[in-house]
């Protein structure tokens, strides 16, 4: 059925630009003043009868009175008032369409002020970053995810009271020893919490624990490694509750849902550090020169999970070599991030696109390995590669990704992927992201940075089509 059209706004609009009355311009559409009253009230729709002798009378296109611009202003109506509505409520979309219908200047006047207020909020948050200000000292962040990001971030990504526990239990249990996780974590689940393990299809769901009938269903189709982390998160969710809830009741979120959030991360935390206990795994990263390949064959996990582990490796006394990790996907969204290192991600917007993580997805199963230099002058050994995760059906595209993991050219002796990099030779001029890059010359540059005054020069063009003062 076609959509009928309420055009209240734009008729009352032309009838007051020329200046006719409701009376003139009704006997100019052959129409009753109190029909004409209705449409600039959307009380009544407009025919088609009604809109030919709107666009004769007003001498305007049809065009003019096209629905698909309020569909696209309702859409970005939409997208700026969830933005700021925060925990609020956020309109309905009746309510948008009705505020785009009777009130089209006012809702474009909302956008453009969303607009002025993203810039503004961009510019303060960049600009901290800019002057090196204490990212405590900010407001508490407005998403939950931002809020566990900065727990981790400031415990240094290594919670010990989970990071002991985890390596007693692994200790009990015998994982990291070279046997198959997967058997030794359904014996304990069984043993320790009398939950028995089932796998099938998970039709969307990796893990689903049945508290009352004690069953932990786990999708069959994905990877050994994969399983193994599930059971073990499960495993430490039900062992370390007490101490995961401490440490959430430490925390002292204030904002909803980061605490539920930060629960699954915990358990995520100490689910790896049981897979790869402290001591051993830090002895066999030594010992194998962190070949993330080697390592993963040897504890039977993934080439993510030991990265990500290898950058949790900070307890006093036992520290390992400091690393940076990150997870990004295709849309350039880093999804995990964290640096034991001074390599730091941009909180905000996007990366470097001269990061060589960005070319792992243009050669898969490829180990990717260039020496980078940030703006500050430190060099880093820089590692990526992308890996793939399995929808488990042909109507569900697997999910890519690619990791980057690196640390500074004084830990080179030490890397395997260091063997045969030039450390003197010269390295790919990295930034954090474009917005807070000094580097004037880049020809990478995405956006200008925000301290710098542009030049815009009318008969020379180069890369980039501006020049930085």
């Amino acid at each position: 059925m076609a959509e009928k059209l309420y055009l209240g706004a734009k008729v009352r609009k032309l009838r007051e630009a020329r200046g006719w009355t409701l009376e003139a311009c009704a006997g100019r559409l052959a129409l009753s003043p109190s029909y004409l009253s209705q449409i600039e009230t959307n009380q009544r729709p407009a025919t088609a009868r009604v809109l030919i002798a709107l666009t004769r009378a007003f001498d305007v296109d049809a065009s003019l009175f096209d629905l698909d611009g309020d569909a696209r202003l309702i859409a970005d109506l939409r997208e700026a008032v969830t933005d700021v509505a925060g925990h609020a409520e956020a309109p309905s979309p009746v309510e948008l369409k009705q505020a785009v219908t009777n009130t089209p200047r006012l809702a474009r006047q909302f956008l453009a002020l969303h607009q002025d207020y993203r810039r503004l909020d961009e510019r303060l948050k960049t600009l901290n970053e800019t002057l090196g200000r204490d990212e405590r000292a900010q407001a508490a962040p407005a998403l939950p995810y931002e809020a566990v990001r900065d727990f981790f971030h400031y415990r240094d990504n290594y919670i010990d009271v989970l990071d002991q526990a985890a390596e007693a239990l692994a200790e009990q249990l015998g994982l990291g020893a070279g046997g198959h996780p997967e058997r030794d974590l359904e014996a304990a689940l069984n043993d320790l919490c009398g939950v028995r393990l089932a796998t099938g299809e998970g039709r969307g769901a990796m893990r689903r624990f049945d508290p009352a009938a004690r069953i932990l269903y786990v999708d069959a189709s994905l990877p050994g490694a994969t399983r193994s982390f599930l059971m073990a998160h499960q495993l430490v969710l039900l062992r370390f509750h007490d101490l995961i809830e401490h440490e959430l009741d430490r925390a002292a979120f204030d904002i909803p849902a980061a605490r539920d959030v930060c629960r699954v991360g915990l358990a995520n935390y100490a689910a790896g550090a049981l897979l790869l206990p402290y001591r051993r795994f830090l002895e066999a990263a030594r010992e194998l020169r962190h070949d993330v390949d080697r390592l993963r064959n040897r504890f039977h996990v993934s080439f993510e999970q030991v990265c990500h582990r290898l950058s949790t490796l900070q307890r006093p006394g036992w520290r390992g070599v400091p690393f940076y990790f990150a997870r990004v996907d295709m849309a350039g969204n880093i999804t995990k991030r964290h640096s034991a290192t001074r390599f730091q991600f941009a909180r905000f917007g996007g990366a470097c696109p001269l990061w060589n993580v960005h070319e792992a997805f243009g050669a898969p199963d490829r180990i990717l390995v260039n020496l980078s230099e940030m703006p500050d002058g430190a060099r880093y050994i820089c590692i990526a590669k992308s890996v793939s995760k399995p929808g488990g059906s042909f109507l569900e595209p697997d999910r890519r990704y690619a990791l980057g993991l690196g640390c500074e050219i004084e830990h080179a002796a030490q890397l395997v992927y260091a063997d045969g990099l030039d450390l003197s030779g010269p390295p790919t001029r990295m930034g954090v992201n474009c917005r807070i890059c000094e580097r004037t010359d880049c020809p990478q540059r995405a956006f200008p940075p925000i301290d710098r005054t542009l030049s815009v020069p009318d008969h020379e063009r180069g890369v980039i089509p501006y020049t930085l003062s």
